[in-house]
């Protein structure tokens, strides 16, 4: 979507990679068989970046911003964006659990700066929304990624899933991309799709799949797929496949596009991200950000990253945190860390902190939550 411009405190920039810690870190990677899930395997050139987990920190953290109605709870929440307006943010609760395939709640809330619910649809509709884009007419995307091995139930029965719908402002279904309830290949299928976004022509990008990081090896279940859209819905060009290399994807997670147009992915599995223009050529890859699970820029270049999942076995070195940075150079310049949990998060480790991730025109992040700690947490500057 069009992100709106707002002021950013004068950083202290720090990154980049260093060498020093590749050997140490190769070594932890090849022993990591004990995972509690497989996919904590990744790329050689991962071992070699330097862990940023410190710096400054010029946020202050609100927990449980966000009213929902009818003393309703939020449950997991990783797709968030902000209105057009730059005010008010968008969140698909997973009707107060991790699933919405047997509710009828409305999954699809728009809070006001106060943090009440001013509009709310989409109820009977989406089985797991995972990822989500606002498009420059106010239009909101929802990928429904509906992964059974996620939420225990599966899409097939329900009836909803594996797909990506627009709607209008108001709650209309304008488009619906992919058949509900079946997985398979675009132009008519998607396996479990994780994000989508809207490029200022209207083009659609979608990513899959979603389980795909869990794999440490190719197999009839492994994809990693970008697929572009015309604005109609029809089906221009696929790229990338499963795999560690540049052009490939181990459960690219999440999509935020930059002032030049570039498309920048999060490469969940593979502990990175990825950047693109809009058909398919690979421009660059950046290790620096750590593990996303969410990614978003703003009108200034200002990159969000988001990594709700880093621990010993899936992250050596790196710990969970909000990295923000700039899209243009690859400097990171503030790193907001976890909050505490009584329990681990993710795929473990200490400390938990969300996976989808935006930011509104007075710079304040919205950071959606899966757990243990669940619903939206709100990052204002100080």
């Amino acid at each position: 979507m069009t992100k709106l411009l707002f002021r950013l405190p004068c950083p202290t920039s720090r990154f980049l990679p260093n060498a020093t810690l590749a050997g140490a870190v190769l070594v932890l990677l090849a022993g990591t068989a004990a995972a509690q899930r497989g996919g904590a395997s990744g790329p050689p050139e991962h071992a070699a970046v330097e862990p940023i987990n410190d710096g400054t920190n010029p946020y202050e953290t609100i927990r449980d911003w966000g009213t929902l109605p009818d003393g309703r709870s939020w449950g997991s929440v990783s797709a968030v964006d902000v209105d057009i307006d730059g005010v008010h943010i968008w969140a698909g609760d997973r009707c107060g659990s991790n699933s919405c395939a047997d509710s009828d709640l409305d999954p699809i809330v728009k809070l006001g700066p106060d943090g009440n619910v001013v509009q709310a649809f989409g109820g009977g509709l989406i089985h797991w929304p995972h990822g989500m884009d606002v498009d420059s007419e106010g239009n909101v995307w929802i990928a429904d990624a509906a992964s059974v091995a996620e939420v225990g139930q599966d899409p097939t029965a329900s009836g909803k899933g594996h797909t990506v719908i627009k709607f209008s402002p108001q709650g209309e279904v304008l488009l619906t991309l992919g058949t509900p309830g079946e997985a398979g290949d675009p132009p008519t299928h998607f396996t479990q799709p994780a994000d989508v976004q809207i490029a200022p022509d209207g083009s659609i990008f979608v990513a899959e799949a979603h389980g795909a990081q869990f794999l440490d090896e190719a197999g009839p279940t492994s994809i990693g797929r970008i697929s572009k859209f015309a604005p109609d819905g029809t089906l221009i060009t696929s790229w990338g496949s499963w795999g560690y290399g540049d052009g490939q994807f181990r459960g690219p997670h999440s999509f935020a596009m930059d002032s030049q147009g570039r498309l920048f992915i999060a490469d969940r599995g593979n502990r990175r991200i990825q950047i693109f223009d809009q058909e398919g050529t690979h421009l660059d890859t950046w290790y620096q950000f750590s593990r996303n699970s969410g990614i978003f820029i703003d009108a200034n270049d200002v990159l969000y990253a988001v990594d709700s999942e880093s621990d010993d076995n899936y992250n050596p070195g790196w710990k969970k945190g909000l990295r923000v940075g700039s899209a243009r150079t690859g400097e990171v310049m503030y790193f907001i860390p976890a909050h505490e949990s009584a329990r681990p998060s993710g795929m473990g480790g200490v400390g938990s902190i969300g996976e989808g991730v935006a930011a509104d025109a007075a710079g304040n992040i919205i950071v959606g939550e899966v757990g243990p700690i669940q619903g939206l947490t709100k990052f204002v500057l100080r």
